[in-house]
């Protein structure tokens, strides 16, 4: 009996003993536990919590490997046909609707990479894509927005050089005038132009933008003769001029380019002055395309001027003028009368329906082909009404010259006086009853606060 009391005695104390000893084997079991799945997960990572240089040296391999994939391309590729060849790797689109087509970058169509060219002095430039934190070797960030253009024609030309800057004035007026261009970058037939753009341009830019046109050249981006890249923060291109512009932006871009021309020049409340005169101008050229005969000229037309209530004729040469007095001159004006030439440029500060009327030297009608008519076509974009051309029908031929820029282009006009008169008569009268309309409608009508934006949306 004692030997039973014994035993029961033993097990109880190897019990209690047994239950104070658990905790620490749970904790031992869950402690193996942990280093075994600890010792699985860095058998196949390894992160040195402290050797940061080796990371850095991780991070510096991969941008390096990033700058070696940047592949530049021909800006101009013969594969594709024309308004698509310039950086042919991605599509443009009307954004917004309406609005000329055209690439901002960086973009979703990107990879958000920014676009870089590299224009060296007598080679053919060329483009790529890159990632801002990932820029070839040597190239030159540019901050800030460029405006972009490529065109087969020359910016200096004021007609071809406003057709490359309507689609980027629309753009800007429609995204609220925010985002001025720090440059322009532009492109003739692939190659980058340094020599810049006309000054009248280089005005109305300036006046629409806000910033002064500042040409990227790309001299610095290529000093050393490698051809380093400039890469632009932001890009906005245009590869196509005014394809895709509806007519309502078109129309309205001229607007928002007129009103900021006007502000800059100090016209002031341009469309309500003078509602009952008709002012007319003759816009003489010096030179090429000049009347042989200007006194006739002016003559004929002052004299059907006097026969319309309040007709008033200014006569002035576009050489003497300064950009802004041009401005001022035209937008003073209802009809103007010039000879087919780059001051014609200037309708498009006139209110709109105003009058137009074009004159040209012998030879142009018969051999000048289409690209005679870009001053109707101005016309109408800018809400103009062009009412006319004459072509002198006299002068000496051109025998074996089917060029006509080697004979025809510059040479000088004649008159017509019966036809100058009559036709005269007739868009004279047509203007005076056109404002005098608009007069009664404006006295029935509430004045409205001037636009003092100009249009930005």
């Amino acid at each position: 009996m004692a030997t039973k009391r014994n035993a029961s005695s033993h097990l109880r104390r190897r019990l209690r003993t047994a239950l104070r000893l658990f905790p620490l084997l749970l904790f031992a079991v869950v402690c193996y536990l942990q280093f075994r799945t600890l010792s699985r997960f860095s058998a196949t990572v390894t992160v040195p919590c402290d050797d940061d240089t080796s990371q850095r040296a991780a991070v510096d391999g991969l941008l390096d490997r990033l700058r070696a994939s940047v592949t530049f391309l021909p800006l101009r590729d013969p594969r594709k046909r024309e308004g698509e060849w310039f950086i042919s790797a991605l599509n443009d689109s009307s954004e917004p609707e309406g609005e000329a087509r055209n690439l901002v970058l960086p973009s979703a169509a990107s990879s958000g990479r920014v676009l870089c060219v590299r224009a060296p002095p007598r080679s053919d430039a060329a483009y790529a894509l890159a990632w801002r934190d990932a820029l070839p070797r040597g190239a030159a960030l540019r901050p800030g927005l460029t405006f972009v253009s490529e065109m087969s024609y020359d910016y200096r030309n004021l007609w071809h050089g406003l057709s490359a800057l309507v689609p980027f004035a629309s753009w800007h007026a429609w995204g609220g005038c925010a985002a001025a261009p720090e440059r322009w970058a532009l492109f003739h037939h692939g190659a980058a132009v340094r020599t810049g753009a006309s000054g009248w341009l280089a005005s109305l830019a300036e006046a629409a933008t806000g910033r002064e046109m500042v040409l990227e050249t790309f001299r610095d981006a290529a000093a050393d003769g490698a051809g380093t890249a400039a890469c632009f923060e932001e890009a906005v291109v245009f590869r196509r001029q005014m394809n895709g512009l509806s007519r309502e932006r078109l129309l309205g871009a001229f607007d928002f380019m007129r009103c900021k021309a006007r502000a800059r020049c100090g016209v002031v409340d341009a469309p309500r002055r003078d509602m009952s005169a008709l002012r007319v101008t003759l816009l003489f050229r010096t030179g090429a395309r000049a009347f042989k005969d200007e006194a006739t000229v002016e003559r004929v037309f002052r004299a059907e001027c006097a026969g319309v209530a309040g007709c008033a004729i200014t006569a002035a040469h576009s050489n003497n003028l300064t950009f802004c007095d041009q401005v001022r001159l035209l937008s003073a004006t209802d009809v103007l009368i010039s000879a087919h030439g780059a001051q014609l440029t200037n309708l498009m500060f006139m209110e709109r329906n105003s009058s137009v009327m074009e004159f040209y030297p012998l030879g142009w009608r018969q051999r000048a082909g289409g690209g005679q008519f870009v001053y109707r076509w101005m016309a109408d974009r800018a809400g103009m009404r062009h009412e006319g051309s004459w072509w002198d029908p006299h002068g000496e031929p051109c025998p074996d010259s089917p060029d006509i820029l080697s004979c025809y282009k510059n040479r000088q006009i004649g008159h017509d006086e019966a036809y100058f008169a009559r036709w005269a008569a007739r868009v004279f009268a047509a203007a005076r009853e056109r404002k005098a309309r608009r007069r009664r409608e404006a006295l029935g009508e509430e004045r409205q606060p001037e636009a003092a934006a100009c249009g930005c949306r």
